[in-house]
């Protein structure tokens, strides 16, 4: 092992060799990878060839903390340099020669590989994951931050033997040996690094196949096969249609998705192997409440958007994110209809209108503009570039962009050039308006709007009074418009009208009225009852706690009539009947140690961070016990950066309170972990 460090040297590595790198252009990877489950840990061998330029004297790999057992260029030693995020191979390097990089490495990654479900004694839910968004693959592969590097790269993943690999490219190969079995994928066409990726776990999966010919590949737990269908739900017209409406063939070899627990956001588009929570991992019920549909949308779309063409630098953005969220809002629509499309551009734009009236409006050409600016505006501002050229001359422009620049770097003007140059148009205005402007253009968005829907025309009409509501909300209208109405006479609506008014209403109309009610006179208990019935997790969980606490002399028939629903993936229905069964006296009070050991037993690292917060936040209410305590100082340095701030945000009140502060201090003494470094710099200022 040779790891050495030359001070001097780290202040010339950012400008001096970086100045290289543009002349050298890596163009294959053999990758062979072996992550090391119970130590947290990988270690692999990568071979690299790439073509000199122009004369240089040396070239890196971006590498993070890793420790190299060999390099060889050209299958001869070479003398190398090692810093905390790069590998440096100083040599006379020839212009027009191509060469061969191989080096051995290890690595023990704080993040980007992840390891679950290895240290309990869950049978089963093992899982090994990665992901590498923006410039992180360096953690766990030997690679290049920078995105204007593109590869083609041939994975093979090492990984014990029963569990199955999903990772970019065509699977040629499984191989057992002792113990383990060897994955081996490839890869046909070139990407940037932060695309690549694998997953390891118990898995199944369904098959399918598109109108083109391709092969799609639905992964789930064997737990799960009979969410399958309502997870994976329109997966293949998604495909279809995208393939039509972009007017470019899928670019890869096949496309995979797979769930995985506590993944640190909804999806990832990686180069044909998409990773997203298995907290859309959903039954047929929980479809209406929360479904997959538009992430599995906007992912796909990013196979094109991102993945096919790769935007230059963070200036571009707009040219990932404002694509996938217009291109899956465009899928949506082929799914569920204009109502559907148009109702969720008129919410997205009222989020948008209130940034900018509070003048903290961002442009889409900002790097550092916030996940509302790149996906939702730079959704609308497509929808006014159509509007503006056209729907052909769109299309056509778009499928002109990505054949031009396929599996390159491309800039915001690489594409206005191509939108210009099929519609034979100036779009100076809309570049200064919509993309380089931070005023959300409001009256344009609603002109829209009221032009395309019929139903959001009415809404801005004066035909609806409050005195017609009933009549209309049992017409066909779409509920879109039903739960804007009531939201808009919800000031003027007694519980009594409420629901009275939904009594013949669809779901998410009667959902939107439960969550209206406030004062519910006797009279009414029988009629909210049926809200249990409702095929909605949300509704049933709604339902539950209004039928609690407003007629507290039905409290233990209402918990026994719900005491198995568990609700959405996040339990959403159990831990508040959980929380509920508790604080009820008369309720099968020698059951009650029972009902706080299962709360508390949800707060552990046995479960997903979704279950888990909820489970805190019911423990805020009721009072913390020492295991629960246990488990949130445990959160505070989990992967996951959502459920870690929440952690964090928690223990910093619980520490204001006397109480509190001994007791968190007495639990972490006795945790004895040194991998705790934020609850120790809380507990040592106090």
């Amino acid at each position: 092992m040779t790891r050495i460090f030359f001070p001097f040297f780290l202040l010339l590595v950012s400008s001096l060799y970086a100045q290289n790198q543009d002349k050298v252009n890596f163009t294959e990877a053999k990758v062979l990878v072996e992550p090391l489950p119970f130590e947290k840990a990988v270690k692999g061998t990568v071979t690299y060839q790439f073509t000199v330029l122009a004369n240089v004297d040396s070239v890196f790999l971006d590498a993070h903390q890793m420790q190299f057992f060999k390099v060889l260029l050209n299958n001869k030693k070479i003398k190398f340099r090692a810093t905390e995020e790069k590998l440096i191979i100083p040599y006379k390097f020839r212009k027009g020669r191509t060469y061969q990089l191989t080096t051995t490495y290890s690595a023990q990654p704080k993040q980007t590989l992840y390891f679950l479900g290895w240290d309990d004694d869950i049978k089963d839910n093992e899982q090994i994951w990665t992901q590498g968004q923006g410039k992180y693959t360096r953690h766990w592969l030997p690679s290049f931050d920078e995105m204007q590097e593109k590869v083609i790269f041939d994975l093979k993943i090492l990984v014990p033997k029963g569990y199955k690999v999903i990772a970019n490219g065509k699977l040629l190969s499984q191989k057992d040996s002792l113990n383990k079995t060897l994955w081996k994928f490839d890869m046909q066409n070139p990407m940037s690094s932060y695309l690549l990726a694998f997953a390891a776990g118990k898995y199944q999966k369904q098959e399918l196949t598109s109108n083109s010919g391709v092969a799609i590949e639905n992964f789930h737990l064997p737990k799960d096969s009979v969410r399958v269908e309502p997870t994976y739900r329109y997966t293949q017209e998604i495909f279809n249609f995208l393939e039509e409406e972009i007017g470019v063939a899928y670019p890869w070899q096949n496309y995979k998705q797979v769930p995985v627990r506590d993944f640190l956001y909804a999806g990832m588009e990686n180069t044909g192997t998409t990773i997203f929570s298995d907290g859309y991992m959903i039954d047929s019920i929980a479809f209406v409440d929360k479904n997959y549909v538009n992430v599995n949308a906007h992912e796909l779309a990013h196979q094109w958007f991102g993945n096919l063409v790769t935007e230059k630098d963070g200036n571009h953005h707009w040219l990932h994110e404002g694509f996938a969220t217009f291109y899956a809002y465009l899928a949506e629509r082929e799914i569920f209809g204009d109502d559907y499309f148009y109702w969720k551009l008129w919410v997205t734009a009222q989020e948008l209108q209130r940034i900018s009236d509070a003048d903290v409006g961002q442009a889409l050409t900002d790097p550092k503009a916030s996940s509302l600016t790149f996906y939702e505006k730079g959704a609308w501002a497509l929808v006014i570039l159509r509007e503006r050229v056209g729907e052909e001359v769109l299309k056509k422009g778009v499928a002109n962009y990505l054949e031009k620049y396929a599996f390159r770097n491309v800039t915001v003007d690489d594409f206005l050039t191509e939108i210009e140059n099929a519609g034979q148009t100036d779009l100076s205005d809309f570049k200064s308006s919509w993309l380089n402007g931070t005023e959300f253009l409001w009256e344009e968005a609603r002109t829209l709007l009221i032009a395309k829907c019929p139903s959001i025309r009415l809404f801005y009409s004066e035909e609806i009074k409050k005195e017609s509501l009933g009549s209309f909300l049992e017409e066909e209208h779409p509920h879109q418009l039903k739960i804007a109405l009531l939201e808009k006479f919800k000031s003027e609506l007694s519980s009594e009208e409420l629901l009275e008014l939904t009594k013949k209403v669809d779901v998410l109309t009667r959902q939107k009225a439960i969550q209206l009610l406030e004062n519910i006179p006797q009279k009414l208990e029988t009629s909210l009852v049926t809200y249990l019935a409702d095929d909605s997790y949300i509704t049933k969980e709604l339902a539950i706690y209004k039928l609690w606490s407003q007629f507290p002399e039905n409290r233990k028939k209402y918990l026994e009539a719900t005491k198995d629903i568990e609700g959405l993936p996040n339990k959403n229905v159990r831990l508040l009947w959980l929380t509920l069964a508790i604080i009820t006296p008369d309720f099968e009070p020698q059951n009650t140690p029972k009902f706080i050991a299962e709360l508390e037993e949800y707060t552990s690292q046995a479960y997903t961070w979704e279950i888990r917060l909820g489970a805190f936040q019911y423990f805020s209410e009721l009072g913390f016990t020492e295991k629960s305590l246990e488990h949130l100082i445990m959160s505070t340095e989990h992967h996951s950066w959502q459920f870690k701030k929440y952690a964090r945000n928690l223990i910093e009140q619980l520490l204001k309170e006397d109480t509190y502060e001994k007791r968190i201090s007495m639990v972490f003494k006795k945790l004895n972990s040194g991998e705790l470094r934020y609850m120790k710099s809380k507990l040592d200022t106090k």
